[in-house]
This record gives C-alpha cells, structure tokens and sequence, in this order.
C-alpha cells in the first residue's frame, strides 16, 4: 500500500482484499470514514463468518482494554476477525490501544472511526499505528470547487453523465457537506428514465428545487460579463424566493471566484491550462469564466472586490445598523462589484 492515500486508493485495495491490520480514519469529512467501514464491513467477512468474528464496539461506553482484548483474539473458521471502533473520538485513555498498535495480529483487521476531528499524530498509538503497517487516513472537507469534481466522480461510476453547470448547481444549491449532498444525487439517480443516463438543468430544477435559470452560478456569470440588467433579473428571484437563496452562498461564490481569479493574474502566461492548474478544473466550461474575468476586470478591482464582499458580509449580518433590505444590499454589492 505504498505512496499517497488516496479515498479511491483505498477502496481499490479493500475490493482487491488488501486489508491492513489498522485503519485510523479520521476527519471532519464524515462520509469518507462512513464509506470505507462499509467497505470493509461487506469485504472483509462473508454474512456467515460475521456472527463469530465481528465485534463492533462504541467510545462513549466502551472499554480500551475490552477493544485490545477482542483484537488479540483469533478468528473462528476465517482468515480475517473484524472489530469496529465507532465514536472513537469519545473514547476515554484511546492512547492504552498502543500496547495493541505495537504488535498487531494479521490476522485482526481493527477499524477505528475517529469523526470530527483529527488524532494527534504526535501520539505514540498513531505513530505505532501507521509503523506496524496500519492505515492512516485523514478525511477532510472538500473546497467549493472540488465538490463539482466529486458529483462527476460519483455518476461517472455509476455510469451517468451530468455536465459541468449541473454539477455547478448542486454545489451552489448544496454546499460542501456530503452527508447533505449524496443524498440529493441518490434522489436524481433513482428517477432517471432508464433511456436517458443524463443529469441535466432541467431534471435538478424539476426534483431538487434549484432554478437552472435563477441561481448563484447563472448570476456569477452575468457579473463577469457585467451585464446589470439579467444580474438585477435573478437578484429580483432571490427577493422573492429568500428561503431557498441565502446571501451567504453567493458570498462564498463570489469569494472563491475572485480569490482564484486573483492568483491568476501572476501567471507568466495566461492561457486555458495555466488558468485550469490555478482553479483546479480541466471543465472549459468553468475556466471559460475565468479567462473572461481576466478581460473584464483589473486585479486592483478584483483586490477591491474581496474587500467589498468582506464589507457586505457583515453588512447582511446586521452589522453597521444597516436598514436596507437584503435585495437592497445585493443590488448594491452587484454594482459596486461591477464598477
């Protein structure tokens, strides 16, 4: 299991059965952990093997020496035994598991599910852990602009095609919480006709709730094109529609785009691959807008714009005893934005 973990390196290795003695995964990403201890929980052992050779245990009541007792055991009539640590974050004095990370069995595949947070990696149980030929397995948050990727990896193995504005438009509408997000592409993969393997605008528009017209991606794009009027269109939706538009998602829109649009002007060159490597995107649907915000905008005004979204968004936090509406101060921010 050489070289860089990798959440798809990972599960390859578990469907090729090359398990690992430990698996620390650990993280704020709860999805990643969930997945992988599915994995291996179908992998490891066959449904008759389980009853003998399956303990799961829970931090909030268990016990370190109950948990390394388990794991010294041999299995019955199997290769492998799988004990699973839930909730290990909540597990009191989780450092006495060292004296099993020392010398683990190979024949003991020990899961232990450590969410929220990260393990000190100065901790000798961690250390001993990844020593002794265990895995360790950070699962962290995606950025906004790495959810558009992983939506396409998702359908991609499953054999469904979604192109770059839906995959825009989820994230904008979702946000970066994959325990929030699968869920809403399980729901668009159920109901696609067996004829058409295609996420497109209209069907998120019929089934998630989300205008493919009138939405934070549609208004980025009017504001890199400085088009006042369509901008002033979908702010009016928004004013109507507060509940499903919050000012804080376009916030973040609006500071990822000029943020990564900033960077791209220290290129040496300024061409559709230098620009794709800076925003971490091969969609020429998505570097297409950066290429346009380089033309229409200057990098002092970009500066100026980060500043200006940082004003606003205390602004729609009520700070500076603003009265103006939020439709209000939207128009203004997209002007300002603009000129």
């Amino acid at each position: 299991m050489a070289g860089k973990i990798t959440f798809e390196s990972l599960m390859k290795d578990i469907a090729d059965r090359k398990f690992a003695p430990m698996y620390l995964l650990m993280g704020d990403e709860s999805y990643f952990i969930d997945r992988i201890t599915d994995a291996l929980v179908s992998t490891v052992l066959g449904e008759a093997e389980k009853d003998f050779n399956m303990q799961t245990f829970y931090g909030v009541d268990a016990d370190v020496g109950d948990i390394v007792s388990a794991a010294r055991r041999f299995p019955m009539m199997s290769d492998y035994q799988l004990i699973v640590v839930k909730e290990a974050q909540e597990l009191d004095r989780i450092e006495l598991i060292d004296s099993y990370a020392r010398n683990p069995l190979k024949s003991t595949v020990l899961v232990i599910n450590y969410k929220h947070k990260s393990a000190d990696r100065r901790r000798a149980y961690v250390k001993n852990i990844e020593k002794n030929g265990g895995i360790i397995f950070d699962s962290k948050r995606l950025y906004d602009n790495q959810v558009p990727g992983f939506i396409k990896r998702y359908y991609a193995a499953k054999r469904i095609r979604i192109d770059d504005k839906s995959a825009e438009m989820l994230t904008d509408f979702v946000g970066t919480d994959l325990s929030k997000l699968v869920p809403q592409l399980e729901k668009l993969e159920i109901i696609l006709p067996n004829d058409a393997q295609h996420v497109t605008p209209e069907l998120i528009e019929r089934n998630i709730g989300i205008s493919k017209d009138y939405n934070n991606f549609e208004l980025l794009k009017f504001i890199i094109k400085k088009d006042l009027p369509m901008s002033y269109r979908i702010i009016d939706y928004f004013e109507d529609n507060p509940r499903d538009n919050s000012p804080f998602a376009l916030i973040a829109v609006l500071f990822n785009y000029f943020g990564n649009l900033l960077e791209c002007y220290w290129l040496p060159v300024k061409n559709s691959q230098s620009v794709g490597n800076v925003v971490k995107s091969r969609s020429q649907f998505i570097i297409a807008d950066y290429m346009e915000g380089l033309k229409n905008f200057t990098a002092m005004k970009v500066m100026g714009n980060i500043s200006l979204l940082r004003d606003f968004d205390s602004k729609f936090k009520g700070m500076g005893s603003v009265s103006a509406s939020q439709g209000d101060l939207l128009r203004e921010l997209v002007f300002k934005i603009m000129y």
